[in-house]
């Protein structure tokens, strides 16, 4: 007994590495860049040695898996492959490889959550059926585990860039009327917030890159959009194109589209304070009210079980 449940704690320490040599570190770019800043840059350190070594076995795990994670998907359904693409690219997630890795690591979940499931049936005795049943539902929730991650990754990053956009617009305002020309604000303002507000400010990065490589500008802010997934983003969009388009003022397009988001931004905040109250309802009920009932009720209830206990004319 004691070897099975050694092999099912090695099956979940591997599942846990491969989840570990997946899982993206933000911090080591950004490590990276202060070492060149200060003059060590051409120092190998530790981190850049675990980023390696991480790097290396995701991708042999990618490469040997890739084949048939990716193979039935591209053949049959490119739609499919193009919406998963955008909706990684949403997540944050925008190299050439981000859909591969995310389909093999489908795969490999699957299969390691399917081994860990037949361990533990083994180690059971479970009749047949039950083990084939749990076998099955272990597998089917290994495959869905990477689709809740990038979905929850993406509500995310699209909450941090929906915050950022009024105060991103107001430094755009005053970056126009001050002078400067829209791809300039765009690459003043992604410097000046990439502090407060880094996806955000990731986002205009990636808008003056692409226009400095040949793109137009509203085809550059059209990709904004859609890697950004809001509705906001897209009306911004359609607000600058259609400013430049009949020769409006850009900076008052801007400014008013600012005022609204920031209104909406505290209609939000004041629908979710509204809902507090009712979320408070079921932690009040279930735990709050039965401690209060015997706090005031306890005393009370004790001294008249002891008075008909003592008194049994009473009963």
């Amino acid at each position: 007994m004691m070897m099975y449940y050694l092999l099912g704690a090695m099956v979940v320490v591997s599942i846990v590495l491969v989840v570990y040599a997946f899982w993206p570190n933000q911090g080591q770019d950004d490590e990276a860049i202060k070492r060149r800043m200060s003059g060590h840059g051409s120092q190998s350190s530790v981190a850049e040695l675990r980023r390696q070594a991480k790097e290396s076995v995701a991708k042999r795990v990618v490469d040997s898996v890739a084949p048939i994670a990716v193979r039935q998907s591209t053949t049959e359904n490119l739609e499919e492959m193009s919406k998963l693409r955008i909706k990684l690219a949403t997540a944050g997630l925008r190299d050439e490889t981000s859909v591969t890795r995310f389909l093999a690591s489908k795969t490999i979940i699957a299969v390691l959550l399917a081994i860990a499931a037949a361990v533990f049936v083994w180690a059971k005795g479970l009749p047949f059926q039950n083990a084939i049943g749990i076998v099955m539902i272990a597998a089917g929730a290994g495959f869905l585990a990477p689709n809740l991650w990038l979905s929850s990754a993406a509500s995310k990053r699209k909450q941090e860039i929906r915050m950022g956009l009024p105060d991103t617009l107001d430094m755009l305002v005053i970056s126009v009327e001050a002078g400067l020309g829209l791809d300039a604000a765009f690459q003043r303002v992604g410097d000046e917030m990439r502090k407060i507000h880094p996806t955000l400010a990731e986002e205009l990065q990636l808008v003056t890159m692409e226009t400095q490589m040949g793109i137009p500008r509203s085809e550059a802010l059209s990709n904004f959009g859609t890697r950004s997934g809001l509705d906001e983003a897209r009306s911004l969009v359609a607000i600058i194109n259609q400013a430049e388009r009949f020769g409006t003022s850009i900076a008052r397009a801007l400014r008013n589209q600012s005022d609204a988001l920031r209104v909406k931004r505290r209609q939000a905040a004041e629908e979710r304070a509204q809902k507090t109250a009712v979320k408070l309802m079921a932690p009040l009920i279930l735990f709050i009210f039965p401690a209060i009932l015997v706090v005031l009720a306890g005393p009370a209830a004790l001294k008249m079980i002891e008075t008909l206990s003592k008194t049994p004319g009473l009963l």
